[in-house]
């Protein structure tokens, strides 16, 4: 009997391959790998469709048509395989190999690494950010006749009246007045040495002779005439330059670099550091600078920061006294910046370092490693590490202050063998 369909015949499928056949293997044909099958499929109709097996794409077979291997697929049989059902086994969900437990020290290694990969990339983005706002706008280059060097470092910085920036709302809030010009309200010599840093405030009072000097914006030598000003005049005459000419000619004393900041840059530079803890022993008061201070410890903004460093009429020792007042706010003004809540905090660091490179005007061969060094100094003198004390002073001429010649010789001696400093000033 034919089980083909109408019209088919063993000859009409063609040749056929494996056991039996008479046709050979066509060749390059793929042989399938031997399946190990599990249990025997249920029987169809428990509850698992009868699925017609084709061969050639064409017709199908019944009963004896359907092969070991699509009985092996219908039942849901993994190939290659017992997918968590071994030979009798029962099925159910495959079990998992259990998870190896953590590396800590692969893990504590990658991020260690990690870290110290975004403090590296951080610290060089933060240096470049840094060392583009520096003003280096003085050119010491030009000042002549210098004496030479010692031992450690010296340092002039400078606090002048600029308004450099600010409005005249500005200018009415901080009482700075609205004249034209720069002139200096202070000027200090900062000794950094290894036996100790020694800060040393120059009045602007200060009676001295202005030496010969090259004009800083016409090139022009000009000869000393045995001239006698104030300190603060020299600044004014024709800045910076004549300013360190002048100081140096007057104490032999070679001034490596200069660091000025104005009234604005100053105040900002406060406020940013969310104000400086000060204790005023005394109490005053004073129309000129707006200064209105109770006696005690108190935090001052940058308005008011402004007022105490600027204050001078309010004393009988005037300008003396103001010098006192300006050591004693930079050293706690220093220690604030200092602390690990500025440092540590990107959100009151980067505004505080901005506000004060933004507003420095430098030399041009200040680096942010000296930069940094200077700091740190004035944070140790502060804390009690160095010396601060005021230019020797031997009595005053027409208001002028007049130097302690011998006491200043041996001043500049010792700071230039960078020595401990005896010397004491008022």
């Amino acid at each position: 009997m034919n089980d083909w369909p109408e019209g088919w015949s063993d000859d009409n499928r063609g040749p056929r391959y494996g056991r039996g056949s008479a046709g050979a293997q066509p060749e390059g044909a793929r042989v399938m790998r031997q399946v190990r099958r599990g249990p025997a499929a249920p029987p169809y109709g428990a509850g698992v469709p009868r699925q017609p097996s084709y061969v050639d794409g064409q017709g199908h077979e019944e009963g004896a048509g359907y092969s070991d291997y699509d009985s092996g697929y219908n039942t849901g049989q993994v190939y290659g395989g017992s997918g968590g059902r071994g030979p009798g086994g029962t099925a159910g969900a495959p079990t998992r190999a259990p998870r190896p437990a953590p590396n800590w020290r692969r893990r504590i290694k990658w991020t260690a690494i990690t870290l110290a990969t975004v403090l590296v990339v951080t610290s060089i983005a933060t240096y470049f950010w840094a060392d583009s706002k520096l003003r280096r706008e003085v050119d010491l280059s030009k000042v002549i006749d210098r004496p030479e060097g010692g031992d450690g470092t010296n340092y002039l910085i400078v606090g002048s009246d600029s308004r450099e920036g600010m409005s005249k709302e500005d200018e009415k809030k901080l009482h700075t007045g609205g004249a034209e010009g720069k002139r200096t309200d202070s000027m200090m010599i900062l000794h950094v040495g290894g036996n100790g840093d020694t800060l040393i405030s120059l009045p602007r009072d200060s009676d001295v002779v202005v030496p010969s000097y090259q004009g800083s914006t016409s090139g022009k030598t000009y000869p000393a005439q045995g001239r006698h000003t104030k300190l603060n005049a020299t600044y004014a005459e024709d800045g910076p330059t004549l300013l360190v000419r002048t100081i140096e000619a007057n104490t032999g004393l070679r001034i490596d670099h200069y660091v000025e900041i104005g009234f604005q840059g100053f105040a900002s530079i406060v406020d940013a550091v969310g104000g400086v803890d000060i204790t005023i022993d005394k109490g005053f008061k004073d129309k000129w600078s707006g200064a209105d201070f109770k006696a005690g410890k108190q935090t001052l903004n940058g308005q008011q920061a402004l007022a105490f460093v600027r204050t001078r009429h309010a004393f009988a020792a005037s300008d003396l006294q103001r010098t006192k007042n300006q050591q004693k706010f930079l050293a706690a003004l220093a220690h604030q910046v200092a602390t690990p809540s500025t440092i540590l905090n990107p959100f009151t660091f980067y505004p505080t370092m901005g506000a004060g490179l933004d507003s420095l005007i430098v030399d041009k061969d200040m680096s942010l490693w000296d930069l940094g060094s200077m700091f740190w100094a004035m944070k140790g003198v502060s804390g009690g590490d160095g010396t601060s004390m005021n230019m020797p002073i031997s009595g005053s001429v027409g208001g002028n202050l007049v130097w302690d010649k011998a006491k200043v010789k041996t001043l500049v001696n010792e700071l230039n063998t960078d020595e401990k400093v005896t010397v004491s000033g008022n």
